[in-house]
């Protein structure tokens, strides 16, 4: 058994047990992947899941709370949106080694570097890839959240000045590199803000390895995961965050390009058909996507740069976050031309 830093399972055992009233054996297993969170194979019984557990240093105050993701999940489960539905939480850090949940495991993949070998023998059905991957944006964004309790969630007026004031806020608070870049990106965005746009449920990472795919042809969305950034906000962020990773030459940092098998390109929406997908789907306007594409840019290479800093300082060992560096000065590099454009992707 291997469970990282968290070796002795039986508080986790028993906690389970008296949560749900029997008493069986379990098994926990690292996982790969999560992102900032930990993520661990747990199997009780017949029952297969995933327990997503708190890292031990985040890097800020609000970052990577799992109990508030499992609320989420756990308002929205009778929902239309496809979900890993949440089994139980658990605050205490003495029972697993820091807060977490756990959730049914679903036999799917995300797309990362490469598309699932049985994708490959039929390339024209790729585009179905994308398709259900705006499509559940769609029901996402649907989701009546003052219904499923999560009204507390939401904010008042001016929703996007609050998230120029936060995000700087948290860069500052890295207290890592000072990254002009994104403070004179920051300046044009609150020049050139739009209106708000009516609240939504938003995912706040979503992106085609946040969302499971079943390894078969033609590709078919069994789940989005990794709800950890969710709120009630403006659902354009979500839509421009989606497609910074769009497979094709208008993506920032394509998905499924970079190994074998790939995404066939030819078969695959480009960014406006995407765009205009979501918008006919959802009714809503997306008449100012140029500002959200630099919006998310930005936000984005903030939200990275922590765990960048977090490894600089020592408090991460996970080599990707080393990475992360780079990558924070791609997105701004990217931001930066898209202003110098207007806006315009």
């Amino acid at each position: 058994m291997n469970t990282g830093p968290t070796t002795d399972t039986a508080p986790l055992e028993q906690y389970l047990d008296d949560a749900l009233g029997d008493r069986v054996p379990i098994t926990v297993t690292a996982m790969t992947g999560g992102g900032s969170c930990e993520v661990f194979a747990l199997d009780r019984g017949p029952a297969r899941w995933v327990l997503r557990r708190a890292p031990r240093h985040a890097s800020s105050a609000t970052a990577h709370d799992v109990l508030r993701e499992f609320r989420i999940l756990d308002a929205i489960k009778d929902e239309p949106v496809p979900i890993a539905r949440p089994i139980a939480a658990c605050a205490a850090d003495d029972v697993f080694g820091a807060p977490f949940y756990v959730m049914e495991r679903i036999a799917g993949r995300p797309i990362l570097q490469s598309v699932p070998d049985a994708w490959a023998a039929a390339p024209e059905t790729h585009g179905r890839a994308l398709e259900e991957l705006f499509d559940a944006l769609v029901a996402i964004h649907a989701v009546d959240w003052r219904a499923c309790g999560l009204g507390d969630l939401a904010h008042t007026d001016d929703y996007l000045a609050r998230q120029l004031t936060r995000w700087l806020s948290q860069l500052d608070s890295y207290r890592g590199r000072d990254l002009p870049a994104a403070r004179d990106v920051a300046g044009w965005l609150d020049a050139h803000r739009p209106a708000d746009q009516p609240s939504a449920l938003c995912h706040g990472d979503y992106k085609l390895d946040n969302v499971l795919f079943a390894p078969e042809a033609p590709p078919r969305l069994l789940a989005v995961v990794d709800w950890e950034m969710a709120s009630i906000g403006d659902p354009m962020i979500d839509l421009a965050w989606a497609l910074i990773f769009h497979p094709g030459p208008d993506g920032t940092m394509p998905l499924g390009t970079t190994k074998e098998p790939k995404f066939a390109l030819e078969h695959l929406p480009d960014r406006a058909a995407c765009i205009e997908r979501y918008a006919a789907r959802s009714g809503r306007d997306t008449t100012a996507i140029g500002w959200y594409d630099v919006f998310a840019r930005w936000k984005l290479a903030i939200v990275l740069e922590g765990s960048f800093a977090k490894f600089q300082r020592g408090l991460s060992d996970k080599p990707i976050h080393e990475f992360f560096g780079s990558q924070v000065d791609l997105l701004l590099e990217r931001a930066g031309e898209f202003v110098e454009r207007g806006g315009a992707a």
